[in-house]
């Protein structure tokens, strides 16, 4: 058993150089993929540890810069800008208002988004600050969508 110890040893070395050396290729390859999407490597991916950084570059990309995302660019700005105003955070506010513009969102569209996270951000305040009850909430609400949608024709 003594004699196996050494070479387990140098096995567990021996792997941890070989994972070591595919994390630094992997971000290696996010950095050249960023940069050849965006032009540049922005800091706030150089922020992020090296080997969470590829994953970060992937979840960007699937959630921001994807073709195939059911929601339109501008529309999906518009919602996370009126998130950002909310949070606050002045990096999300201005990444998606130029994010929304640059989609051809127009300042109309802008304030509105911002307006609209405003009215959710107060009803919640209220609604939760004066604990409604949520079945309640949710029967009445059910009621509420039943009666417009009747009234409109649209059973």
């Amino acid at each position: 058993m003594r004699r196996l110890i050494p070479f387990v040893l140098a096995l567990l070395f021996t792997v941890g150089l070989s994972a070591q050396t595919t994390a630094d290729q992997e971000y290696q390859q996010a950095k050249e993929e960023i940069k050849n999407t965006l032009g540049i490597v922005p800091s706030f991916f150089e922020s992020v540890p090296k080997n969470v950084m590829p994953g970060m570059w992937a979840y960007f990309k699937s959630t921001t810069l994807n073709p195939d995302n059911v929601i339109p660019p501008k529309y999906r700005e518009l919602m996370q800008l009126s998130i950002a105003s909310q949070i606050p955070c002045d990096y999300c506010v201005f990444f998606h208002t130029e994010s929304a513009k640059a989609y051809g969102a127009s300042e109309a569209e802008i304030q509105e988004a911002i307006v609209h996270g405003t009215s959710t951000r107060a009803w919640s305040m209220i609604i939760q600050g004066n604990q409604v009850d949520m079945d309640e909430f949710k029967d009445e609400y059910k009621e509420m969508m039943s009666y417009m949608a009747e009234k409109e024709g649209n059973n």
